[in-house]
């Protein structure tokens, strides 16, 4: 499919590439970067996740970390945990898998981690940078949302961009990105009123809801980039599948540019991981990362039909 968007294919020329550097900074610097991961909890869908992440950052040539603890544990004993990584010199990066439970107060937790070394980019001083246009760490999907918009539009100057959904994971920083690339952004929301009028102004529509399947294809502009950033778990035929929050049949009869669900969003997300897990290891140790990183691993993948 011509208007596909292959993030499968692009986060896996992205992991190349950042692989190639990792192992330069082994060998030249003999730094390896240190990914640790703290999964609190039996979720099955979060245990799926954070072994992946595991293993991609091992085949990167970084060492992982991996942290798991009951879903009954003290809110202290995690602080603590926390704390000791904060600490730890092996340790670039630290990600705490979200969402916890009840008993542990989330923003107390994303507090907690040292701001260098949030690569989830949780942190509120991170927040701040991204909304000022500061230099930090930048939420993982956002920025593996960027990518993709970038490699396949290019320039995204003047274009209007409609983000469904106002969380602070996605949909606020992705606003905030796309400002910073001179969209005209607009944050629709469970009370913006109508809702599909406002979506088929956009030139860029990023869903981001939880909704399986909410914005169909008469919601979209022909000729439209579409985003889509959800994971619903849906049962059918007695079958478990993943789909998104866009109804990908007839959204892809009109939109210009797609991402499906699996294999699109998704491994981007696990990809920025990594790289922000070799950037936060670069600033640690003031080593510059290559500017051109990314364009990179684009260049390579534009060389194949997406």
């Amino acid at each position: 499919m011509s208007n596909l968007i292959d993030g499968k294919t692009q986060a896996a020329r992205l992991r190349e590439e950042i692989g190639r550097q990792v192992s330069r900074l082994r060998q030249r610097d003999l730094i390896t970067p240190g990914l640790a991961v703290i999964l609190v909890g039996e979720d099955p869908a979060s245990q799926v996740y954070v072994r992946n992440k595991a293993t991609q950052a091992r085949e990167a040539g970084m060492a992982s970390f991996e942290y798991r603890l009951a879903d009954s544990v003290p809110q202290s004993k995690l602080l603590d945990l926390i704390e000791r990584l904060n600490r730890d010199p092996e340790v670039h990066g630290i990600l705490v898998q979200l969402p916890l439970p009840p008993q542990i107060d989330e923003a107390r937790v994303i507090q907690a981690i040292h701001p260098d070394k949030d690569i989830d980019g949780f942190h509120p001083i991170n927040v701040g940078n991204i909304a000022t246009g500061g230099h930090g760490m930048v939420p993982c999907t956002p920025l593996g949302c960027l990518m993709l918009l970038k490699h396949r539009l290019g320039e995204l100057s003047g274009k209007r961009a409609v983000v469904l959904g106002r969380s602070n994971i996605v949909g606020k920083p992705m606003a905030s990105l796309l400002l910073h690339e001179h969209c005209t952004v607009t944050v629709a929301h469970s009370r913006t009123q109508d809702l599909a009028a406002l979506c088929r102004e956009a030139d860029i529509l990023v869903a981001a809801v939880g909704r399986p399947g909410m914005v169909k294809g008469d919601w979209i502009k022909p000729g439209a980039a579409v985003i889509d950033v959800g994971i619903n778990r849906i049962e059918a035929d007695g079958c478990t599948r993943l789909v998104g929050d866009v109804d990908f049949g007839s959204a892809s009869e009109v939109a210009g540019a797609i991402t499906p669900v699996p294999g699109g969003v998704g491994p981007m997300t696990i990809a920025c991981l990594l790289l922000n897990t070799l950037q936060a290891t670069c600033r640690q140790y003031d080593i510059p990362v290559p500017d051109d990183l990314v364009s990179r691993a684009w260049d390579d993948a534009a060389a194949e039909p997406v």
